[in-house]
């Protein structure tokens, strides 16, 4: 489980993070939905332990990410691209991933066919197209086979076909009882993928539950996601005491 509690960062003068409250439970995708500048790359950010928060907890199977034993193992996650050096191939770089976390070799191979990367595991990552370069982030993440899944607009830079998969492996991985936790701004994508929804919006989370208790009385996600992220919206414009 992902247990987000009282969560608040500031940057600056700026309240990024307002007392964020949210859990994504084994077993289904929860879908991390909100504008450009939102707070969701800051809250996800805490929660993998690139960043400190100022108060407040983000929490792995009840502990921090930093007190993780084998963090691959546990978390595996997809931020801002597949962060492999752009000479190294495909193939070196989930070698060289495996090695440092401890993770048989022939995990490798699995991974590079699981992601469709395996006819393209020679070539030089700096040679990738978004998608591919998107594919072979994913591959890093599953390579520990963790039980959790943290991905940030996993769906960046893919064709339909790829999309299409990305959502298969969410499904797939949420049906064995592990958990998912995927950013989009694809609100039909997340209206076919997720089972939860939380939205943040201005550091404050405005809603969140299932995809019905979300978008009641809306039309579409999209309809809800517009009407909750506005200005003026009473969960948006309320603010914690400094």
């Amino acid at each position: 489980m992902i247990e987000i509690v009282g969560l608040s960062k500031r940057r600056g003068k700026r309240l990024v993070v307002d007392d964020a409250a949210f859990t994504a439970v084994p077993g289904r995708v929860t879908g991390f939905l909100g504008p450009n500048g939102a707070g969701k790359s800051s809250t996800l950010r805490i929660l993998l332990g690139l960043d400190h928060a100022d108060s407040g907890a983000a929490l792995i199977g009840g502990r921090p990410y930093r007190k993780l034993r084998d963090p691959l193992r546990t978390v595996g996650s997809l931020l801002e691209g597949s962060g492999a050096h752009r000479s190294r191939t495909a193939r070196a770089h989930l070698t060289w991933v495996a090695r440092s976390n401890g993770i048989p070799k022939a995990r490798v191979g699995e991974v590079l066919d699981e992601t469709g990367l395996a006819n393209v595991a020679g070539k030089r990552v700096g040679t990738f197209s978004l998608g591919m370069g998107q594919r072979l982030g994913v591959a890093a993440a599953l390579l520990g086979e963790p039980e959790v899944l943290v991905l940030d607009e996993p769906v960046n830079g893919l064709d339909p076909d790829g999309i299409r998969w990305i959502r298969g492996l969410l499904r797939a991985y949420a049906r064995a009882g592990r958990t998912v936790l995927v950013s989009s701004h694809l609100m039909s994508e997340m209206a076919e993928t997720a089972d939860d929804l939380v939205v943040i919006s201005a550091g404050r989370i405005v809603a969140q539950g299932s995809l019905s208790e979300v978008t009641a009385g809306h039309a579409s996600l999209e309809e809800a996601f517009f009407a909750l992220t506005a200005p003026g919206h009473p969960s948006r414009d309320a603010r914690s005491t400094p």
